[in-house]
């Protein structure tokens, strides 16, 4: 099959999954984390586009407020947490403080090791409330962020993307790896593990994404034999796979 009729039927699967999860009152939280252009969106777009809009959100904070600032870290995330019957994305989520912020500057030496101390201990918290909550992390090559940023700048339609912090996205390339697999390795556990996605090529990556989502979750009428991610693609972080990442 080709992309697009494989992307037909796995959207198929989608709506099953969302029509499980509203009627046994259900709380899936979906969190999306990857470098500048790593194909965040466009995987959400393609999971979101028949999904009935009233049972679902796509949460993509912007910049916090002075008040949020002096908040409790978890306190702006917390709220936006899936009610029964509901499916939240997060388009970046709290595990800013484990890259961007620490990388740019954004919070200090100790609140980024506090949050790194603390946040399996809160999503502890939120399995054992109920939520269901899978990580993944979109991963893609110098090459790639590069090829992504420069297509970015000159496309009119995505001006809307383009930040500051794009614009010295690859000059810090080697402090986001090494905060990337900090990130990975410590805060990777049995009860809340990440899931790791080459998405140097978009629709393969997609393809994938989708597959192993739907894979690990239960609904009725599942179309196994569609489901076959290639565990090459997408596969659960641990130390030996570690190596496939970017460098």
């Amino acid at each position: 099959m080709d992309y697009d009729e494989t992307l037909y039927l796995l959207r198929i699967e989608l709506v099953k999954l969302q029509r499980h999860v509203i009627s046994h009152n259900e709380r899936l939280l979906v969190i999306f984390e990857g470098r500048d252009a790593a194909g965040k969106d466009g995987t959400l777009r393609r999971i979101i586009r028949h999904l009935s809009p009233r049972d679902f959100r796509v949460v993509a904070l912007p910049k916090p407020s002075d008040r949020e600032e002096s908040q409790w870290y978890f306190q702006r995330y917390t709220q936006h947490l899936p009610a029964a019957g509901e499916i939240v994305f997060f388009n970046r989520s709290w595990y800013n403080r484990a890259g961007v912020e620490p990388v740019m500057g954004f919070c200090t030496e100790q609140e980024y090791h506090r949050f790194m101390s603390t946040v399996l201990d809160y999503e502890s918290m939120l399995i054992q409330s109920g939520i269901r909550l899978i990580k993944y992390y979109l991963d893609i090559d110098y090459q790639t962020q590069q090829s992504r940023l420069l297509e970015r700048r000159s496309n009119p339609l995505k001006q809307w993307k383009i930040s500051p912090i794009d614009a010295v996205a690859l000059e810090h390339w080697d402090s986001y790896t090494s905060h990337r697999d900090a990130m990975l390795q410590r805060t990777h556990s049995a009860m809340s593990p990440w899931t790791v996605v080459d998405n140097n090529d978009k629709q393969t990556g997609r393809i994938n994404a989708i597959c192993d989502l739907l894979e690990r979750l239960h609904y009725d009428d599942k179309d196994h034999a569609l489901l076959l991610p290639d565990r090459d693609k997408v596969f659960r972080y641990d130390a030996e796979h570690a190596e496939k990442l970017s460098r």
